[in-house]
């Protein structure tokens, strides 16, 4: 099943997007195994000020046809990390060929996007800067890739 972030705005180089380019790496070189991966970042960027509602358009041009579609918003379902693995893996085993991760602007995701999701999930109730979601979505993605292949990264 291949992952998909797609996300606003443009992570630039820095201690994020080192992070992130190293998590997504690990998370592929696991995952692989695994039937996952690998990752695409899709980046989109609403240069005309449009808000949401804009950002929503170029998000859903992002998005592949058919994937699963997991908006990360702070009203979604809060799991651990097992769970999370769980689920990862329920969607590969159900043959869905795309996972896609919703990533909004500093003002979240639009509501019209976020009611077509399949699934909501939430790092906390704590509202977290969207750039460095990506890194804690791409250090989950890894954590439950060595989950679900039994490595000791994970510790309960």
């Amino acid at each position: 099943m291949k992952v998909h972030i797609c996300a606003v705005g443009r992570l630039r180089p820095g201690p994020e997007r080192d992070l992130l380019d190293d998590y997504l790496e690990r998370f592929d070189r696991t995952g692989r195994a695994l039937g996952l991966g690998p990752v695409t970042v899709h980046e989109v960027e609403d240069r005309k000020g449009g808000g949401m509602a804009a950002e929503a358009g170029l998000l859903q041009g992002a998005l592949p046809r058919g994937a699963v579609i997991c908006v990360l918003d702070e009203r979604g379902k809060l799991m651990g990390s097992p769970g999370f693995a769980e689920r990862i893996a329920g969607w590969r085993d159900d043959g869905r060929g795309d996972l896609a991760f919703v990533i909004g602007g500093a003002d979240g995701v639009d509501p019209g996007l976020r009611a077509q999701a399949d699934f909501r999930l939430s790092f906390g109730k704590m509202v977290w800067p969207h750039m460095l979601v990506r890194v804690m979505l791409a250090e989950q993605l890894y954590r439950a890739a060595s989950i679900l292949s039994g490595a000791p990264y994970h510790r309960t």
